[in-house]
């Protein structure tokens, strides 16, 4: 990768209460980029209980303090990020080897924004179906588990994630990007975790989800989609 004052690069992960993910992520993240002055990654906490800023701050990551949200989160640690590429992710997901060459290569090819496909840490046939969906590059086949990257440039002009929303961040600034940039689902697999499908039970948390996607669809607001997702998800994990 190419070398540069600034990083290529910027890592953002929202975490609250994420000690045990941030332990590995953070090692793996370090050992995959190709070039550590490429890369940098920052820890945007949202009022975590356990040891999850210590965690991050003894691996000597950037780390911040933000208003619970992964979308005021997420916007914090882009407003302090020096990466001409801002990758948003989350704490239990793990991108493929070689991420931050992918990504590099993917923006140096007319591609303004992305994701990797999905794959979850779980024999489940039903989950396996619906990652499956995800090579598809359709904003109903988004989400944020899949990660985002997306050119500075580009973030700027949408004026980053919207923070009324406390949840579906993902899917409405993404429906906002298809709107204006060329999205691209690279061909490899990033590894997430299956705990909130083990909470809920995978056919009852995979209704609520199409369940909200279709009150957004009807055009019902971020206070809507909060009610109907806090009424019937259980959000431990």
């Amino acid at each position: 990768m190419r070398k540069s004052d600034s990083p290529e690069i910027s890592v953002i992960i929202p975490v609250l209460n994420e000690e045990e993910n941030l332990q590995k992520l953070i090692p793996y993240l370090r050992q995959e980029a190709g070039s550590g002055e490429d890369v940098e990654i920052i820890v945007v906490d949202g009022g975590s209980s356990d040891h999850s800023v210590e965690v991050a701050e003894s691996f000597g990551v950037r780390v911040l303090s933000a208003p619970r949200g992964r979308a005021r989160q997420l916007n914090a640690g882009a407003r302090v990020a020096q990466g001409k590429i801002l990758y948003f992710l989350h704490a239990d997901s793990v991108p493929p080897a070689d991420y931050d060459g992918l990504i590099l290569d993917a923006l140096e090819n007319k591609t303004q924004a992305g994701c990797f496909r999905l794959q979850f840490d779980s024999p489940s046939l039903f989950l396996r179906f619906f990652a499956w969906f995800s090579r598809f590059n359709f904003p109903i086949c988004r989400g944020g588990d899949q990660s985002l990257f997306i050119s500075r440039e580009l973030f700027d002009t949408l004026r980053g994630f919207d923070e009324r929303y406390r949840v579906y961040e993902d899917n409405e600034f993404v429906g906002r990007i298809y709107r204006r940039a060329n999205f691209k689902v690279l061909p490899y697999e990033l590894r997430t975790s299956a705990r909130k499908y083990k909470l809920n039970g995978r056919f009852k948390l995979q209704y609520h989800f199409a369940c909200i996607h279709w009150l957004y669809f009807r055009g019902k607001g971020p206070d809507a989609l909060y009610a109907y997702y806090d009424k019937y998800i259980k959000q431990g994990g």
